[in-house]
């Protein structure tokens, strides 16, 4: 079956020709890129020699998420936030971007996908040069990625837990806040993605208008559990996350999180309801 990148074969869906991929570090984004990029009609990067193989190492137009402080911290600097109204909206910057990207890319597969966790804060930007690209989005369990986060980045091991959960927090919420303003924008669970990758894989390819393929990825459960652990590890650190929850809860569970009982799936809020069930796809 053919299918362009303007429209399906399968009829009625239009597959993107851009899929740009983000959430937090440690939030699930490079497993989600990998595996969409084993699908036929898919296209990302491998072997670049950059960190994660993210696209934004690889090209100098935009400033990388480490020149806004890095993981844990970039969404706090407001000129991380790339909006329609940033300068360098224009077809140089498409150009140049092509340029940097398209060697890393099979150009004559119908859909060229891009990872870098930034991508979560400056999807407007990114839908403004490509104008038609479609977004996913993945969001993890608060308190996971911060206590990943912590112990993953050397330096913010002495960043307290209380600032990487608000830096989540931020982040997620000038999300949905661009949210409105995406044509095309799914958000997906970590916790669902690694549960159930089937039918969440499968459930992305329709929102892509893919051809269904069955991606045979096993399923894993219980990936933050340890998180929970170091989260209470102790008694005065279960006293700092009962005070992180107290003062942070309601704001979590607008996002169908808790960080007061982590196996609790609040209904979310009907705006990231929203990018959950999927905003312009299929």
């Amino acid at each position: 079956m053919s299918v362009t990148p303007e429209t399906s074969a399968r009829a009625t869906v239009t597959v993107p020709r851009h899929v740009f991929v983000g959430g937090l570090h440690r939030s699930g984004t490079t497993p989600l890129a990998r595996w969409l990029a084993e699908h036929p009609q898919v296209s990302g990067f491998a072997g670049t020699g950059v960190p994660e193989d993210e696209g934004q190492h690889l090209q100098q137009v935009y400033p990388v998420a480490s020149s806004h402080g890095g993981p844990g911290t970039f969404a706090f600097t407001p000129a991380a936030h790339l909006t329609e109204r940033s300068p360098l909206v224009d077809d140089l910057t498409r150009a140049r971007l092509d340029a940097a990207w398209e060697p890393h890319w099979n150009t004559g597969r119908p859909v060229l996908l891009e990872k870098s966790p930034p991508n979560l804060i400056m999807a407007r930007f990114l839908q403004a040069v490509y104008p038609g690209a479609a977004f996913v989005m993945v969001c993890r369990h608060p308190g996971a990625v911060a206590m990943a986060t912590r112990k993953w980045a050397g330096p913010l091991k002495h960043v307290r837990v209380h600032d990487l959960v608000r830096h989540w927090l931020v982040a997620y919420e000038l999300f949905v806040a661009d949210a409105v303003e995406l044509d095309r924008v799914l958000l997906v669970r970590y916790e669902d993605l690694v549960g159930e990758p089937d039918r969440e894989l499968a459930r992305i390819q329709r929102f892509l208008g893919l051809d269904p393929v069955d991606l045979q990825v096993e399923a894993r459960t219980g990936l933050n559990d340890g998180y929970e652990r170091q989260w209470r590890a102790n008694p005065a650190q279960a006293l700092y996350g009962q005070a992180i929850a107290r003062r942070y809860e309601r704001r979590v569970r607008r996002f169908g999180y808790s960080l007061e009982d982590w196996s609790a799936v609040p209904a979310p809020s009907w705006d990231v309801a929203a990018v959950l069930t999927g905003k312009g796809g299929g």
